[in-house]
């Protein structure tokens, strides 16, 4: 795919979402208060498991590998039943397949980096995880490819030197300028250690799709890079940018280059696909952060609609547009129903979530429609989320001590 294509699809995207409705969208069947209720008191018992887990391996020097792998399996049980999933593959592609990279990804992080964060491993590993769903969706082998490492780390090293605000506007630009051209195929000194790194995980993924037979894949890495520095530029400025479109093309080129990275090509649909995936994600996080980014002054979609009025309608917009982008895996042959199930399910269901951890952004009417949804009451949810923003500082010890 060439770039005009790509710029053919960031259109018909940003299209689909001025088009989408704002009405309440449909999102199945409604969970009575006693459905909830029981699911509530489930997820209680699994969270005290994984509690038990953590003091059992706090105490006794045992593995630490063995102690991930048994918390693991709890929160596949806790997302298989909140998603009405039961399938044993399912249930062994999330336990296994997922937790064997997010290991894999430290190990090869360290080799690279060994001053490298745990939370920036686990940024790359969030990534990570998005482009090896897309081999499985693409028909491809579950596996951590050299080009995806490199990929997933590029993020910690660019998106987040980019996102710091004590970073100047004018550093911001010249380190996008120089990465523009490695990207582009030019070699040449790093100037830093970020650069260095950068340039070896830049050479990784040539070391796998060789420039000359694979075009789309840097034609995709240039896109996304482009939305970056828009984005930076956008920064600079207090009005005439479109908000919508920078938003959807950052989302979507960003997925996009994970799906050429999983698979090297793709067909017009598959592109499609991610690329409108990639959008969904991207509305998820900006809903997911809206405290965040009102707090530094960020614009978004989310922080835009806030200071005029409630989110219910932006927010059944981004539903309505989560229905169309998961109608477009009907043209993905390799993606099981199951699978396609398992993707619809959690982003509806993430949306869901983020919308009840930001309630005060909506109207109390909205708030109790959208409720009935939900697998669990919303003020349950938002305690537990709190208890396991607690534990988080856990859950990262004894992944590091897992990983060596």
């Amino acid at each position: 795919m060439n770039c005009f294509r790509i710029e053919e699809i960031i259109e018909d995207s940003v299209a689909a979402w001025r088009a989408s409705p704002s009405d309440f969208p449909p999102l199945g069947p409604p969970f009575s208060r006693n459905e909830q209720k029981s699911r509530e008191r489930r997820l209680d018992f699994h969270l005290d498991a994984v509690d038990a887990e953590l003091r059992k391996t706090s105490r006794i020097r045992g593995s630490a590998e063995a102690a991930l792998a048994h918390i693991t399996s709890v929160f596949v049980q806790i997302s298989t039943y909140a998603l009405d999933i039961d399938d044993a593959y399912i249930e062994n592609l999330l336990q296994n397949g997922f937790l064997h990279i997010a290991r894999d990804l430290a190990r090869r992080a360290r080799h690279i980096d060994p001053n490298v964060s745990m939370i920036d491993i686990l940024q790359a590993a969030r990534n990570a995880w998005t482009a090896c769903g897309l081999q499985v969706l693409l028909g491809r082998e579950l596996r951590l490819t050299p080009a995806i490492f490199a990929y997933s780390m590029l993020y910690p090293y660019s998106d987040n030197y980019l996102d710091d605000a004590k970073t100047s506007p004018g550093a911001k630009l010249r380190f996008n300028e120089r990465f523009r051209r490695r990207l582009e195929g030019e070699y040449f000194s790093p100037e830093s250690r970020r650069e260095d790194v950068i340039c070896q995980l830049v050479e990784l993924i040539e070391s796998e799709y060789p420039r000359s037979l694979f075009p789309q894949v840097y034609a995709s890495l240039l896109a996304i890079h482009a939305a970056q520095q828009d984005s930076v530029l956008q920064m600079q400025r207090s009005d005439g940018v479109d908000i919508a479109r920078l938003t959807l093309t950052k989302g979507g080129t960003s997925v996009l280059a994970d799906a050429y990275l999983a698979a090297g090509s793709l067909t017009e649909c598959e592109a499609r696909f991610a690329f409108n995936w990639g959008v969904l994600l991207q509305l998820g996080d900006d809903l997911q952060d809206i405290s965040s980014d009102r707090a530094r002054g960020s614009r978004t979609l989310f922080t835009q609609t806030a200071m005029q009025g409630p989110l219910d309608q932006l927010t059944n917009r981004t539903f309505h547009f989560s229905r169309m982008a998961m109608e477009q895996m009907a043209g993905l042959p390799n993606a099981t129903g199951i699978l396609k199930q398992l993707l619809a399910r959690s982003c509806q269901l993430l949306l869901i979530r983020n919308a009840a951890n930001a309630s005060q952004t909506y109207t109390g009417t909205y708030m109790a429609a959208l409720e009935t949804y939900s697998p669990f009451g919303f003020d349950f949810l938002r305690d537990r989320e709190q208890r396991f923003i607690r534990r988080q500082r856990s859950y990262s010890r004894l992944f590091e001590r897992a990983v060596g």
